[in-house]
């Protein structure tokens, strides 16, 4: 079992624990997370995303890289290009985009926030992705819906299970180059 610390961002005090059990057991061997092979030339420390495989590369040194299995963007809502890891929160607050609550009107009462925890969108830890000093309003983030991993299911966000992102969250400083393809 993992255990995650809810830091409640914004300022406040409080302090939540909560318990979540491993969802790596049934998902295909493929997206778990490994070590493979890796022959591109971005540098060591780099993320890049493979949205038609539905894979993250954590690009290591010696021409190797740990991979994880994503959740992309559904049809319409993938997007790519290159952004800059320029936040990092463990157990996000989530904030739907107003686009997002016109397309699903049950999100309102979450406009002005959902707390971090089990049942928020954004799981475990959340890598907040800037280009050009500006919010992209994409997340690669964990998900406590391990079905959608290999999907196209996101509204053009990344999600790992929890226990990966948390696994990449510790791995990345601020200031990561990400690379959606």
């Amino acid at each position: 079992m993992i255990t995650g610390m809810l830091f409640a961002s914004e300022g406040y005090a409080q302090t939540t624990r909560f318990n979540f059990t491993t969802e790596s057991r049934g998902l295909a061997s493929k997206y778990k997370r490994q070590v493979v092979d890796f022959n591109g030339s971005e540098a060591p420390g780099t993320i890049i995303i493979d949205t038609r495989q539905r894979f993250l590369y954590l690009v290591l040194p010696g021409g190797q890289a740990l991979r994880y299995g994503v959740g992309v963007g559904r049809e319409g809502f993938a997007w790519n290009g290159e952004a800059v890891v320029e936040r990092k929160q463990e157990w996000p607050r989530w904030f739907p985009p107003a686009e997002m609550i016109a397309r699903d009107p049950k999100l309102e009462p979450y406009r002005t926030g959902m707390d971090g925890g089990p049942e928020n969108p954004l799981g475990a830890r959340a890598l907040y992705l800037y280009k050009d000093g500006k919010d992209t309003l994409f997340r690669i983030h964990g998900t406590s819906q391990p079905w959608s991993i290999g999907q196209n299911v996101s509204s053009g966000c990344i999600r790992l299970l929890n226990e990966d992102i948390i696994d990449l969250y510790e791995r990345v400083p601020i200031g990561t180059t990400v690379v959606v393809r």
